[in-house]
């Protein structure tokens, strides 16, 4: 017979921030340690139909310039880049050491002129990690570069316009 008061051992694990922790800033602190690893991160956002638009972005695209804040450049004309500018939020989620993150955004579009990239700065509004006891997440969506050097290039570039963004957002 099973002791139903007994304690049980816990299956996962929760918890918020409001700034980013240590090593995720380290994740997105522009130098691309993570580049060669394929990390992907998925950032969503619901139009004014209430559809969720989605773009997958790269360490290359995505930069944490301080404790509560991300940079991001999307395509001006993609729908995820629109209903971000639409509705001023969004939400990225990723897997990073064995974990679920999702962060929610709270999001401005950051004119910088001579960049082809809609750039965005977004202020953390919350962030939630979830584990598992009984299974360790391995990845999320991931990549392997195909012309990393060109991809390397292009992406330092980015961040030097997100750099803009984050500085003229300040």
């Amino acid at each position: 017979m099973t002791d139903t008061n007994a304690p049980q051992p816990s299956l996962s694990s929760q918890s918020v921030f409001d700034e980013w922790p240590p090593e995720l800033r380290a994740l997105f602190d522009g130098t691309l340690a993570v580049a060669d690893a394929g990390f992907t991160a998925s950032l969503c956002a619901a139009d004014h139909a209430h559809r969720v638009r989605t773009a997958l972005l790269s360490a290359g695209e995505l930069l944490a310039p301080d404790a509560r804040t991300l940079a991001f450049g999307l395509w001006p004309s993609s729908r995820t880049a629109q209903a971000v500018a639409a509705t001023g939020r969004a939400t990225l989620a990723f897997v990073f050491d064995e974990a679920f993150y999702q962060v929610h955004l709270d999001v401005r579009r950051v004119p910088v002129d001579d960049v082809p990239l809609a750039c965005f700065v977004g202020t953390i509004e919350s962030g939630e990690v979830q584990r598992v006891g009984y299974a360790r997440l391995t990845s999320g969506i991931a990549f392997e570069l195909t012309e990393a050097q060109s991809a390397l290039a292009r992406w330092r570039e980015q961040l030097e316009w997100l750099k803009r963004a984050a500085s003229a957002a300040a």
